[in-house]
């Protein structure tokens, strides 16, 4: 059995849309006040039913005894980060709904999830902006974008993403001690196929990894949203087994130190590097768990 596409998100889910807006408590502006979003949970009742639709049985988590190592570690006062591959805008819905599905703590440690996520999500649609706001979520401007900036003629957004990713550091401090999980996207993007690039791990991860005590790799393998060179909105659904693995947990620490103690000289750049050996992992567990999946794809088990 293969996955099969099913139409778009605005064609196989337009009821969908319409309520996720209507629900929405979302801000079209992202300030240095509105950085923490708390999930909104009827949002999140809409999404869980799109992803239901989107899921086929023999979906799941390989290593659910690492995430549950790292949420009872994020419950003892550590900080705990969870780093996931970007395929889709259905990657969170996908963490989120499976790991509250998963057996014991489920929806506790669900719950517990912070992602970051960019102020685009916000302010560019605002069905985006709904369907992000299922979720809880500190705001960032994220560096590409400050990168895209002018200097004069766009004096006034640069503060305005300073501020912005101030009071976001701000939110992180407060809540990663708290018992939660800050879930990151290392690439800072979706992957777009033919855009290698996209792939790459920003080099901002390296600040995540210093910070933070623990954390867990998490690979995601199978499509039920596929990007496409439109709007967000155009992107296409299909049905399909989704396998999320996650890595033991590992020391933050204890990473960093490796990769620096690899570098060939003092003048790599260290971050850039860090942020390497991330996506590396991320894609050789992603290589790794795709025959497992495709074997139950074909029916065996």
């Amino acid at each position: 059995m293969k996955s099969n596409m099913i139409g778009t998100l605005t064609t196989v889910f337009g009821d969908h849309i319409k309520r996720v807006v209507k629900t929405s408590r979302i801000s079209g502006v992202v300030n240095e006040s509105n950085v923490y979003q708390e999930g909104n949970p009827d949002a999140l009742e809409i999404v869980d039913e799109m992803v239901e639709h989107l899921l086929l049985p023999k979906s799941g988590i390989d290593g659910l005894e690492n995430l549950e190592e790292l949420f009872e570690k994020a419950k003892s006062g550590k900080s705990c980060l969870l780093l996931v591959e970007h395929y889709s805008n259905m990657d969170l819905p996908l963490v989120s709904y499976l790991t509250r599905k998963a057996r014991n703590q489920g929806k506790e440690n669900g719950d517990s999830i912070i992602a970051i996520s960019g102020m685009k999500l916000n302010e560019d649609n605002p069905v985006v902006a709904a369907f992000s706001g299922a979720f809880s979520r500190i705001v960032i401007c994220p560096s590409r974008s400050l990168q895209e900036l002018d200097p004069k003629k766009d004096e006034e957004e640069i503060l305005r993403c300073n501020a912005i990713n101030r009071a976001a550091m701000k939110a992180l401090i407060r809540n990663k001690y708290k018992g939660k999980i800050v879930l990151v996207f290392p690439s800072g993007t979706r992957y777009r196929p033919w855009d290698p690039t996209s792939k790459k791990g920003v080099r901002d991860i390296d600040s995540y990894i210093r910070s933070f005590d623990y954390m867990c790799f998490t690979a995601i393998n199978g499509e039920v949203l596929h990007v496409q060179q439109t709007d967000m909105m155009n992107d296409a659904v299909s049905k399909d087994i989704v396998r999320i693995t996650v890595s033991p947990v590992v020391s933050c620490q204890q990473f960093r130190d490796n990769i620096h103690a690899a570098l060939p000289d003092e003048e790599t750049d260290k971050k850039q590097a860090v942020a390497d050996g991330i996506m590396e992992v991320l894609e050789k567990m992603h290589i790794e768990a795709e025959p497992k999946r495709l074997k139950l794809l074909d029916g065996n088990d």
